[in-house]
């Protein structure tokens, strides 16, 4: 006897196991946007600066300084303005990218913050000592405004390097928000490719290369064990070392090994020539071949960074941090294949850097 005959009723998408965070990646996509539309105001910032420089000492800073700066400013806006819309389109490139950027930017503001905190009170007397002498007739101000000025500046710098990438950290880093965002973006992505710490060192060398190559023709120098070099052999170095950072991003993107490798040689060789340099070569002298006038050098030489080595153990200690972190990355790439025949690699976890 045959069975009776049941309707097929048709298959319903089961809820998805998370909670939608689209909402939330459209409010945080909208503060990029707002965030790379001020940053473009340093555009203009900095044209100002210019002429204020000329009318306080008489003379600006080569062309090139300025240039260098405003393209800084372009490219960091265009990046927090491109990702703030793929994050209200909820594209899983845009998690990935905002995620890693946030993390460096986590890093270098709490570094940043550490040394600001440490020079800017020597920065401040310096500059009132320099506006005494241009204008004897003005006052001294009382230490108790200076102290209020620099806790405002301190504190309000923390919350731009520290809090803001730390609150953006902490939302897409959420596990539900990557699953949004691939859920509602299914397509696999160039992002996907690479685990996110192998992405985020790819992306600093890729950072590396850019600023290399604007320095090239903007404000060519280059530390070069014992002394700077500048002009066309500053801009050879910079060149070079711009494509050497363009190699190594592509091949920690691909996680070959050999890049590892060469990273860590060019950094230890960085750090040897930045110690020999700092301590022998003479700063001023580079950037008066690159055009600065008295003036300029003169506010230069009060640069807090400039006294008693902190610059030379700030670039060291810098150094020393990149290498410990691509010593930890080193578990996600990938060495060559010794045998005609190779066991397959499991694939790396991907999520790391969250």
């Amino acid at each position: 006897m045959d069975a009776p005959f049941v309707p097929a009723v048709p298959d319903t998408p089961s809820p998805p196991g998370y909670r939608d965070r689209s909402t939330g990646l459209q409010v945080f996509g909208v503060i990029q946007l707002v965030m790379g539309a001020l940053v473009l105001l340093g555009i203009p910032l900095i044209l100002l600066g210019a002429i204020m420089s000329r009318r306080m000492t008489g003379a600006a800073m080569p062309l090139g300084t300025y240039f260098l700066g405003a393209m800084n400013y372009g490219v960091i806006a265009v990046i927090l303005i491109t990702l703030g819309i793929g994050s209200i389109r909820t594209r899983r490139w845009a998690w990935a990218l905002t995620l890693v950027l946030s993390w460096i930017w986590l890093a270098g503001g709490i570094m940043g913050t550490i040394l600001i905190t440490a020079i800017l009170p020597s920065a401040f007397a310096s500059g009132f000592r320099r506006a005494a002498t241009l204008n004897p007739s003005a006052g001294e101000l009382h230490t108790g405004i200076v102290a209020a000025i620099l806790t405002f500046v301190i504190v309000l710098l923390a919350v731009f390097l520290v809090v803001l990438p730390l609150i953006f950290v902490l939302f897409y880093r959420r596990k539900d928000v990557e699953d949004t965002c691939k859920h509602r973006d299914p397509v696999e992505r160039w992002t996907d490719r690479c685990p996110l710490p192998v992405l985020a060192a790819s992306l600093l060398f890729a950072c590396g290369a850019a600023y290399y190559l604007l320095m090239s023709f903007t404000t060519p120098m280059v530390p070069f064990f014992g002394k700077y070099l500048t002009g066309i052999p500053g801009a050879i170095g910079c060149l070079t070392h711009g494509m050497i950072d363009a190699v190594l991003a592509i091949w920690f993107f691909r996680k070959r090994l050999l890049g590892w490798w060469i990273a860590i040689a060019l950094l230890v060789l960085q750090a040897i020539s930045a110690a020999v340099t700092f301590s022998r070569g003479d700063l001023l002298q580079a950037y008066s071949r690159m055009g600065w006038k008295s003036a300029q050098l003169q506010a230069m030489s009060d640069n807090p960074m400039l006294r008693g080595h902190l610059m030379l153990w700030w670039s060291l200690l810098f150094i020393l941090l990149y290498i410990g972190y691509l010593v930890w990355v080193k578990r996600y790439l990938v060495a060559p294949p010794v045998h005609a025949n190779p066991l397959p690699v499991a694939d790396s976890p991907h999520h790391e850097l969250q």
